[in-house]
């Protein structure tokens, strides 16, 4: 989990430059190089102009970054900030309009590590594109990614700003809800089929951070896929769900028949919008505060 004052301090005084992830300089003069998530160092010998984004993910961690005004095109469902939703589109994240992306010319192009295909991504490195995989799992990659993408677009300074409010966030819940009593929480990503995080994932470490103790936490894969009789003998005692919109809270009103669950029986069944917390972004600490708000009326409950 991310701890305040290190980190926070590492912005104030040095930007984004001493972030994990920056490589080495290369050797064109000027030359700016981050290490993305998949290990591979990223070279720009300017700062990006033109980029396009692969996930409504990574449109916010550019806002984020100071550099919301260099996307030249985002896919579909890329809609915060507001300015966001006037992007023209280059498709959906699961399949990219490879001619649009490249009619735009990028100088650079963020992709979704594990949720854009494959071959089309490795298209566009084989056309020669300048490629940045994107994958943050915990609050430090979230602010990590955004150092990193303020060092590719000559935008640090914005990027460090937005790290500290993030950070002062997340910290804030931290300290509110560090002696909290545990709460069994079942967090739904998907209703059908059902599926919930492990502890690996980032939604995992806000439900941490609230005091919560996930109910699927051990399962060895990242977003396991559930029958609803493993949500019942869990026996969670808050089911946390997200939705097909931000305001849509239907995937609650299956669970209520199941009464044998404390979570149901204490009317615990709680929304966030999805967006705020299923989105590996700076927006995830107002997600966060949501989730905490929530556990703290189930301990009210007992």
């Amino acid at each position: 989990m991310v701890r305040l004052p290190g980190i926070l301090l590492g912005i104030m005084v040095a930007g984004a430059a001493a972030w994990p992830g920056q490589a080495p300089a290369g050797p064109g003069a000027g030359e700016r190089c981050v290490v993305d998530d998949r290990d591979r160092q990223v070279c720009l010998s300017a700062p990006a102009r033109r980029i396009i984004s692969l996930s409504p993910g990574v449109t916010e961690l550019l806002f984020a970054a100071g550099a919301g005004d260099r996307i030249q095109g985002a896919v579909n469902f890329s809609d915060y900030p507001e300015a966001a939703r006037d992007i023209p589109r280059v498709g959906s994240h699961t399949r990219v309009d490879l001619e649009t992306v490249l009619a735009m010319d990028p100088d650079l192009v963020v992709a979704w590590a594990s949720g854009n295909p494959e071959d089309q991504v490795a298209r566009l490195l084989d056309l020669g594109l300048t490629v940045y995989y994107s994958e943050p799992r915990r609050f430090d990659d979230v602010v990590s990614s955004v150092a990193r993408l303020g060092r590719l677009t000559g935008t640090a300074d914005a990027a460090a700003a937005a790290n500290t409010r993030f950070l002062e966030a997340i910290a804030a819940l931290e300290e509110r809800y560090a002696d909290a009593d545990p709460v069994r929480v079942f967090y739904q990503i998907w209703d059908d089929p059902v599926m919930t995080v492990n502890d690996t994932h980032l939604i995992a470490e806000a439900i941490a951070l609230c005091g919560g103790r996930n109910v699927f936490g051990e399962v060895e894969r990242l977003v396991p896929r559930l029958d609803r009789e493993s949500v019942l003998a869990a026996q969670p005692e808050a089911i946390v769900a997200g939705g097909m919109g931000e305001d849509d809270t239907s995937w609650l009103e299956s669970w209520e028949r199941f009464d044998e669950m404390p979570a149901v029986r204490r009317g615990n069944l709680f929304f966030v919008p999805p967006s705020t917390i299923q989105r590996p972004t700076p927006r995830v600490a107002e997600g966060s505060r949501l989730l905490c708000e929530h556990l703290e009326t189930a301990r009210e409950r007992r």
